[in-house]
This record gives C-alpha cells, sequence and structure tokens, in this order.
C-alpha cells in the first residue's frame, strides 16, 4: 500500500474533474461560435392590403395567413399602435373601425402589457390606398364582423423560420461533438466497476485465481491491492481450517488403530461392537479427508462435453444393474475439472438410487448455463431441511436414517464443487412426491 501511495498516479477525481471541465469548455465553445455565427432573427412583415385582400377573399393566395371563421373573437385592451392598425384596416376594408378588432400576443413568457387611454388624438384619415400600404410587424391578429355577427379572423400562419433550424442543427452539432467526452466519462466511471465486478467473479470460481494488477489512478490502484489483501486472507484462512480439519482426521487413525488392537483381548460380543464403532469411526476419518481434499485442490480445468461425463457415470450404474434414465440431447461443453464434476454426478445420482431405487436425468443449456437435473420418487426432505443437509455431517434424520449409509459430506462436497466452478446445486421436492436436484454451472 505504500508503494502504491507513493507511485505518481493522478486521483481519479482529478482526472474526471479535468474531463468534465474539457467538456464545458467545448460546450461554450460551441456556443460563442452560435452567437457569432447565427443571424439576427427579423421578424416577418406584412400589409394592411395583404391582410384585407386575405379576408376579402376568404383565403391568402401566397399562404402566409390562416383565414377562418369564428363566432366571437376576444375584446383586447387599448392600444396605440392596435388602434392605428385598426383604422388602417377599416379604411382598407371601406368599413367602420368598430367593425374590426386587432391585437398583438404578447412576447414569449411575458404577460400582455395594459395600457391606459391616454389623451393622444385618434389617427388621421387616410387613403385606402395609403392604408393598404401601412405595415405590421410580427405576429397579430385581425378580425372583421360579418353581416351575420360571426368573425372573419386572420392569423399569420406558425411555421420555422430559418434561424431556428439553424440553431436547432447548432445544437445537434454540439451534442455530437460533446458526446466523445461523456462517453470517456462514463467508460472511466465503468471500467473499475467492471473490473472489480470481474474479479469477485473469478474469486467465486476459483479461490486460486490470479490478483488484480496494480493499475489506473491512486484510488483504483488501492482498491484492487486491498481486494487482493482479502482474497489472500480469504485463503489462508480457509488453508488454515482445511490444515487442521485434515491434520486431526488423519491423527485420529492411530488411536484406531491402537483400539482395535488392544480390542483383540476382549470378549468376542465387546469386541465384535467396538470393532463395528471403529469400522464407522475409520470411514468418517476416510470421507473427511477426501471431501477436505476436493474441497483444497488447485482445480484444473479444461473444456469437458458434461453429457457425455453424465453418460458415462449412468452407464456404470446401469451396467450394475441400477435403473437410471437419461434423456437424450445436445451436448453441452464448458470449462471445468473432470474429476470433480464426475464426483458431483455420481453423488447426486447413487443417492437418488440409494434413498429410492431409481433416478432420471436430464440436461440442457439454459441461459447461459448447463442444467442438469436429477429426479427421483422416493421420500423427499421436509422443507426446512432442503438447505440443511449442504451442511457438513448434517443428517435429515427423519427422512433419511443412518442405516442408509453416508455420513454427511456428499451433498456439501458437491455443492462446493459446483460453486467452485461458478454453479450451484440446489434441491427442491417433486409435487407427488420424490426429490430433484439441479445443478446449474456457467457455460
Amino acid at each position: 500500500m505504500k508503494a502504491i501511495r507513493g507511485a505518481a498516479r493522478s486521483p481519479l477525481f482529478l482526472r474526471i474533474f479535468l474531463l468534465m471541465l474539457v467538456c464545458v469548455a467545448v460546450v461554450q465553445l460551441m456556443n460563442l461560435t452560435l452567437l457569432v455565427a447565427v443571424q439576427t432573427p427579423s421578424a416577418k412583415l406584412y400589409t394592411i392590403g395583404q391582410i384585407a385582400h386575405a379576408m376579402e377573399q376568404g383565403r391568402d393566395p401566397m399562404g402566409d395567413l390562416a383565414v377562418e371563421r369564428v363566432a366571437a373573437v376576444r375584446p383586447a385592451g387599448w392600444n396605440p399602435r392596435g388602434e392605428r392598425i385598426e383604422a388602417a384596416l377599416a379604411t382598407a376594408l371601406g368599413t367602420s373601425a368598430d367593425a374590426v378588432r386587432v391585437s398583438f400576443p404578447p412576447p414569449f413568457l411575458q404577460r400582455e402589457r395594459v395600457f391606459q387611454r391616454s389623451a393622444v388624438p385618434r389617427p388621421p384619415a387616410i387613403t385606402p390606398a395609403v392604408a393598404r400600404d401601412v405595415i405590421v410587424i410580427g405576429d397579430f391578429s385581425a378580425a372583421w364582423r360579418q353581416p351575420d355577427g360571426r368573425w372573419l379572423r386572420v392569423e399569420p400562419i406558425a411555421g420555422f423560420e430559418p434561424w431556428r433550424w439553424f440553431v436547432l442543427l447548432w445544437l445537434i452539432i454540439s451534442a455530437i461533438a460533446v458526446a466523445p467526452f461523456a462517453w470517456a466519462l462514463a467508460h472511466r466511471f465503468a471500467k473499475p466497476i467492471r473490473a472489480f465486478a470481474g474479479a469477485a467473479e473469478r474469486l467465486g470460481r476459483d479461490p486460486r485465481a490470479p490478483p488484480l494488477e496494480l493499475e489506473g489512478p491512486a484510488e483504483i490502484a488501492e482498491a484492487a491491492a486491498a481486494f487482493n489483501t482479502m482474497q489472500a486472507r480469504l485463503n489462508r484462512y480457509v488453508d488454515d481450517r482445511t490444515t487442521v480439519i485434515s491434520a486431526v482426521a488423519h491423527d485420529l487413525r492411530t488411536p484406531l488403530m491402537r483400539l482395535a488392537l488392544r480390542l483383540e483381548a476382549a470378549p468376542d460380543s465387546l469386541r465384535q461392537a467396538c470393532e463395528g464403532d471403529i469400522r464407522d469411526m475409520q470411514g468418517l476419518v476416510s470421507t473427511a479427508l477426501a471431501y477436505v481434499r476436493e474441497t483444497n485442490q488447485k482445480p484444473v480445468r479444461r473444456p469437458l462435453d458434461l453429457r457425455s461425463l453424465t453418460e458415462t457415470v449412468v452407464d456404470d450404474l446401469a451396467d450394475r444393474g441400477e435403473a437410471v434414465t437419461f434423456a437424450p440431447g445436445d451436448p453441452v461443453v464448458f470449462d471445468g475439472n473432470p474429476a470433480a464434476i464426475k464426483a458431483l454426478v455420481t453423488n447426486l445420482i447413487t443417492n437418488a438410487v440409494k434413498y429410492a431405487g431409481s433416478a432420471d436425468l436430464s440436461l440442457e443449456r439454459i441461459d447461459g448455463h448447463a442444467v442438469l437435473e436429477v429426479r427421483d420418487r422416493g421420500p423427499g426432505i421436509p422443507p426446512e431441511d432442503l438447505e440443511h443437509v449442504f451442511e457438513p455431517f448434517f443428517r435429515g434424520e427423519r427422512s433419511r436414517n443412518r442405516d442408509t449409509g453416508g455420513v454427511g459430506l456428499g451433498l456439501p462436497s458437491a455443492r462446493a464443487v459446483a460453486r467452485a466452478h461458478g454453479g450451484d446445486v440446489e434441491l427442491a421436492n417433486r409435487a407427488g412426491g420424490g426429490l430433484v436436484a439441479t445443478v446449474s454451472l456457467p457455460v
């Protein structure tokens, strides 16, 4: 850890901070370029003559104005600009000023301005020719009352001006320009997380997996060093416990042997009873040593066909006269330890045969996993014991008594092998009686 702290590594937060500054600088540069390059938008111009012609014809030949008949129009407050436009429009149409309404919408996100009537004189009278040349700038709403009391309203057709298209295109270009920086930022965030996720998965499959490389920013290197230290401590902890169990199991053989020799002079009834107990204890010691070797040995992985391996076990049991069937299917190849996987499969099948008299097997590839099911029609296991049976030396006395054999290490060993390969073993009671053992291994 000291070497890591002393190494010349720039912190991750500093790298991300600088990258965000570069991203913001690019955005601001694009905005500055937009401010310089975009043309000042200009309001559209209309003439009173164009508006009057659209009202008289019921449509606008130029296609800039929308004409529609409405039952009523909202009265607008007094506006000096509106009063001048209304007078010019009434003159152009040859009607009274009371039959014409002109209003102007307020600017975006602004309230409509209310004017107070002042002493400003009314607009002077003008000729129809002059009235038609009066210009209206920007949005407006003009209405002319018809003889039937309805109104003919004219408004500009809303459209997307060229400068708006330019701004929209520029925003798209800005987003494309910033996208590489955003991708780099997301990648820098996600890369160490993916690395640690992969390391955790490798540790679950193989506790002896190589340690993480100490590279990248200081925070990532320190986290990798901490992960490696944790992995080493876990391995030492498991090795210490395994060594103690192995030593105790191994050393028990000597006093058992001495006890058997001393019993030779005992009466036959006592000697036979004690010899049976000694054989049970020796079997327990041998099974414990085998369990320790299987769970502590360094895994040797190579591609193997799980279907072919399972067929080999099934054929061996069938040759002995056991009722074992295996559903046909496609090969399923994955990286595994052949000896350990074969012991796992043999263990589950022999359990089913021992407690139910038969076993039915099936193998499928489901969601990237090889799923092997071993089904029987035996007494099953009480639901509360379905997980306890995977504990070493646990025996479900209510469904499987000691006379059926075993010392309680078969299922724990099978689960240990499956989990060492990144998979698992689960048990479930079948509808109608029996048990199904499901082995799931990543392929």
